[in-house]
Order: structure tokens, then sequence, then C-alpha cells
């Protein structure tokens, strides 16, 4: 447990420059503010620092602007990236006139999700452990205007590249479309890419298990991280994309974290696992099915009846759903199994008790890492408080089965309007215990019809291709 002192005593042994405070908006942007170290002091964890919360998206008006941001010493790290040594450190965002997190911070929510856990006496501790797939291109372009719409990637990597003319010749390796997974190099061309990025996450205290090339051509990657608490898994996952964002950048290629950027090929998920633990015992052990508890498979059926409602935080862009379609090893099927992945909850195959949990394979990495666990955290404390039971496991293919069958699994939202729906109708297990406020559903709501009526109001190429002529 790093303390403000401690963090102090860095500083000087670094001889650090600048504190860069960082705090995550609803989207799940991370925001920076940075003060010299002569503005800095122990006084900071106390008192917090001042900043205007009006102008973050979804977030206060001008009327009532004025917020704190209260510096976690847990976090602090020094960044990788500045030339002046800076060291960054993650913030709740505070209410000044009650010193209390504010209900729209999407760190305070999470603190607040764990908080209830305690209080719920089913648990004291939640891991979680997400899995961001990524994509890295050379470069891309876009333009959206009166005029009409384009956008273009561009990657030396993508099966489309084969008969283009590099300047330094064009070497004939790369992926097909679904042929990523894992070919050596030169067929692989990010490993480099790939290592910096884990000398990076473990330079600031990150664990790594992992790093590869992923299943889709033109760069789709992943690098494997350590499952942690809730909401220390959630500032690992937003300083991993931070990190993957600027080793690329440095590299001259761009990183991003959209769900489908690509047209006919897999789309990037972030499968996450979960578990809940008391007293150093992990709840989801038992000798159910795959070595689950019955409280593991209640927690499940919590998952799958909020499903929906999930969605609208788990999947929280309209790009999301062009990832959620049958095929492209995309979970849209709300069943749970050990050994299919075409399920959208999964039981990974462990050797102990210990390791027990798992896998819901619908999210995304565009979700806001803070919102996506607590509220898949409330969803499966909702199925263990209502006994939710998930029914049988799904052993087949889900793809593949003949109609009848099929008709009868439900599945998950195919919008993100769907989406938001759902959870305009369903959001009583997130208001438990004051976790997610009715306020801060209907500002999430408010800001995410935004996003879209933009895209419903903007003409795609697409509808010239199927419609110009007719």
């Amino acid at each position: 447990m790093t303390t403000a002192k401690q963090v102090l005593d860095i500083i000087k042994e670094k001889e650090v420059k600048f504190v860069d405070f960082r705090f995550t908006d609803t989207r799940g942007k991370e925001q920076h503010v940075g003060v010299p170290i002569s503005a800095f002091g122990e006084d900071k964890f106390t008192e917090g620092h001042a900043f205007d919360g009006s102008s973050i998206a979804g977030w206060k008006g001008i009327q009532a602007s004025d917020m704190l941001l209260m510096p976690d010493p847990e976090t602090a790290f020094i960044d990788p990236f500045f030339d002046e040594t800076t060291l960054v450190i993650s913030c709740d965002v505070v209410e000044p006139s009650d010193g209390k997190g504010y209900d729209r911070d999407p760190r305070s929510i999470a603190k607040r999700a764990e908080a209830y856990l305690k209080s719920s006496g089913l648990g004291d501790t939640a891991y979680f452990g997400p899995e961001p797939e990524f994509f890295i291109f050379d470069s891309v372009e876009w333009n959206i205007d009166m005029s009409g719409c384009r956008v273009q990637i561009f990657s030396e990597e993508a099966a489309w590249s084969s008969g283009e003319k590099f300047e330094s010749g064009n070497t004939g390796h790369r992926p097909a479309v679904k042929g990523g997974y894992f070919p050596v190099p030169p067929v692989d061309s990010h490993n480099d890419i790939r290592a910096a990025m884990v000398l990076a996450l473990e330079a600031v205290g990150i664990p790594v298990e992992v790093h590869h090339h992923e299943v889709a051509t033109a760069g789709q990657n992943e690098i494997g991280t350590k499952f942690n608490t809730l909401v220390r898994r959630a500032d690992w996952t937003q300083t991993l994309k931070y990190i993957v964002h600027n080793v690329a950048h440095s590299y001259g290629k761009t990183a991003t974290f959209m769900p489908k950027p690509i047209v006919g090929d897999n789309g990037s998920g972030m499968h996450v696992h979960q578990s809940i633990w008391k007293d150093g015992k992990n709840l989801f052990a038992g000798n159910g099915y795959a070595g689950l508890s019955e409280f593991a498979l209640y927690y499940i059926g919590g998952i799958i009846k909020h499903a929906k409602a999930l969605n609208a935080i788990t999947n929280p862009g309209t790009n999301s759903y062009k990832r959620l379609v049958p095929h492209y090893e995309a979970p849209v099927k709300l069943a749970y199994s050990a050994r299919n992945r075409s399920a959208s909850i999964r039981i990974p195959h462990v050797a102990s008790d210990k390791a027990r949990r798992i896998e819901t394979r619908f999210p995304d990495p565009l979700a806001n890492p803070y919102l996506c666990f607590a509220a898949l955290m409330m969803a499966g404390l909702d199925g263990v408080q209502n006994k939710i039971h998930p029914g049988d496991p799904a052993d087949k293919n889900l793809y593949d089965l003949p109609p009848e069958e099929d008709k009868l699994i439900p599945t998950v939202c195919a919008s993100l309007d769907e989406a938001l729906d759902a959870l305009a109708a369903d959001h009583a297990f997130l208001t438990k215990g004051g976790v997610f406020s009715e306020d801060f559903i209907a500002a999430y709501i408010d800001l995410k019809m935004g996003e879209v009526n933009r895209t419903r109001m903007t003409t795609h190429p697409v509808e010239f291709d199927m419609y110009y002529s007719l």
C-alpha cells in the first residue's frame, strides 16, 4: 500500500519535475492536468486539486462546476513518454461541498461498487481480469462533411495490401483475413511494438502475462495483463490503453480500441474474467458444472438476465454492434459454457479452485472500465440475491443450432439505441446501495443518445451502394 509520504519520497528520489493528475470521463477517456513540483505538496492528498468540471462531456452544468481531484497514492507511476520527469497519479473526482465522490465520476462509482459488495455481506473482494484487443494501423484518414463521408485505413500488414507498391517493396508476408492467430514474423509485423508496450507496462508496475497477434488481418493485437481488484484493475486498463496508444505513436503507427474498425474480419472484444471472494475463499469454486458453485451460477444468471441493459455500458458505442453479429467469434448468444466460445459466458478450464472464474465475452474495449466492471458485478450480485438460475449450459456450437432451438436462446442487443432503452427500463440492480445514481443513468443515456442520433442522421456510403440507382 503506497502512502502519500512514499509518493513524496519517490518524487525526491526520481527528481520529478511535474505531477500529472488523471481522471476518467463518462465516455471512458482519461483526462489530465499537470502541476509543477513547486505547486505540489502532501496537502494535495487531503485537500485535493481544484478544477472546472463543467466542460467534461456528460458532467455538470456551468452553474455548479467547481470540483476537486483527490489523488490516490496507490496509483502513482513515472510517465514513460514525457520529456520532463513526470509522476502520474489517478484521482477520484470529489464534490467540494461534502467531500464525497461525485455521482457521475466513474472511478467513484467503481469505489461505491466495491463498498456495496462488502456491505451486502455476500463477499469482500471482486477480482477482474479484462482482455482488451486492439488494432495497430500505419495510418488512418476520415472525413465527414456536407459533401459526404469517407474513411480509409492504411496498413502494410493488411490482406488488401498484397497488390500495393511500397517504397521499400512489397514483402508479401502478411496475415490473411482471419489469419492472424498467430504466425511468427514477418507475417506478424508488430512483435517489437508489442514488446515495447509490455516493457512500458511492466515499468509502471502492471504485470504482463502474454502478448500476441490476434485473429484479424491489418494488425489486431492483444496484451494479457494480470487480474486485480475491481477499481485497481480499471486503473490498470486505463494505463494499458494510454501505453498502447503512445507506444504505437512513438513508432509512427496509430492504435485503436474501436471494436470494429475494419469490415469483414474479427472485431476487438474485451473478455472480462471475474470472481467474488470472501475471507480469502473463492466463492465461485464448487462441485457444480465445470467446478462452479451455486453462487457462481446465480451470478451468471444475473448477468444473463440484465445483459441487454448491461450492453449500454459494456458495449457503449454504435460501432460496438458491428462486432456483435453471429460468427467472427462474436458472443451474441446469452448462454454459458465451459467448452463453447460462441456462448457469451465461458468458464475457463483452470488447474485449481483458487483460479475458478467466469469470463463474460460480450464487452468490448470501448467500455469505460470503471463502469463496466461495476455494472457486471452489480448484475451478478443481483443474480445471487434473487437466486436467478441461468438454466442448463450450452455445449453445442450456438451458431449452428436448428431454428427451433436457436430462437429459445436470448441474444445481446443489436444496436446501441436498443441497449439504451433496455438500460432505461432495467437499472434497479445498478442503483442498489447508491452505486449508480438515477441522475447518472439519465445523463449517461442522454450522452449516448447523442451518439446514436449523430450516426442516424449521417448518410452512409453503403446507402449509396444500396439505393442510389433505385
